[in-house]
């Protein structure tokens, strides 16, 4: 990878919790930050506070609801339109199983289970519409943020309309997450674009956490510290297709080294997202 100076950095989910504490870090280092979020008055107050706390003023704000595949496509045209490089796209945005809702289906604006949409395919299309540029840019880094919290789909029932259960719904996500991780990497393999996914910590004080009533059980500062590291760490170069609990390499879900199921998965995400 370059020197972090040099690099143009996208982070989803940027206004708050360990999106913000990675846009921090990445940004005392002296990269090019782009903020993503949902709400403009947030982003500009990030953007003020990231700059104050490290000097840095390159900071660029994208704004998007990843509930609509819509605000999704206009986030990636505004991205391709504005941005002559992109060395790490770092999908953190997501959901948990009771905020928003309380344990209740909530469906997106597309129609899709919230929870897979926000968490998962959302992210599989940004991913999707951005690859050019990162491959352009490359060597470049594909970094997913999923969960230790793993179900596998059922794949008569991914939308869970027999039968829902919010954490269900949060875990198949983030299986599904690391799926495409690990299908992607296989397709990028002789790109120069790694792609890698982790558990940044359990239970972290971040807002889903808290407004479920769970007692944290990692900090945020560890978190933010392996996500980092996934980032921008040079010894992490050329590492690919692979699934970490924090900093340490792990086993995830076996569905999702499944050679079917990532078949099953790709297929369903490109005719749910409008690539097929």
């Amino acid at each position: 990878m370059r020197p972090i100076d040099e690099q143009v950095i996208l982070v989803t989910g940027a206004t708050d919790g360990l999106g913000r504490g990675v846009a921090t870090q990445v940004a005392s280092q002296g990269a090019t930050v782009l903020l993503h979020g949902r709400d403009d008055a947030r982003g500009a107050a990030a953007i003020d506070e990231i700059r104050a706390a490290t000097g840095n003023d390159k900071l660029r704000w994208y704004r998007a609801d990843l509930a609509s595949l819509d605000d999704v496509r206009a986030l990636a045209d505004q991205v391709l339109a504005s941005e002559p490089r992109l060395d790490v796209l770092l999908n953190n945005a997501g959901i948990g199983g009771t905020l928003p809702g309380d344990g209740v289906r909530m469906t997106s604006a597309d129609g899709y289970e919230l929870r897979f949409q926000v968490n998962y395919l959302a992210p599989y299309l940004l991913t999707q519409l951005l690859l050019p540029l990162l491959e352009r840019s490359a060597p470049a880094r594909i970094v997913n943020v999923a969960s230790a919290g793993q179900a596998p789909l059922d794949f008569d029932d991914v939308m869970l309309e027999r039968r829902y259960d919010p954490w269900t719904a949060y875990q198949q996500s983030k299986l599904a997450q690391i799926t495409f991780t690990f299908d992607l990497a296989d397709e990028l393999a002789d790109k120069d674009v790694t792609v890698t996914t982790l558990h940044p910590g359990t239970f972290m004080p971040t807002k889903m956490v808290t407004h479920a009533g769970i007692a944290p059980a990692t900090s945020l500062e560890s978190g933010i510290a392996a996500t980092t590291r996934l980032v921008v760490d040079p010894s992490l170069d050329g590492v690919t297709g692979r699934y970490f609990d924090g900093t340490r390499e792990s086993r995830a879900h076996p569905q999702a080294s499944d050679d079917k199921a990532r078949r099953q998965l790709r297929d369903l995400s490109d005719q749910l997202a409008g690539l097929a």
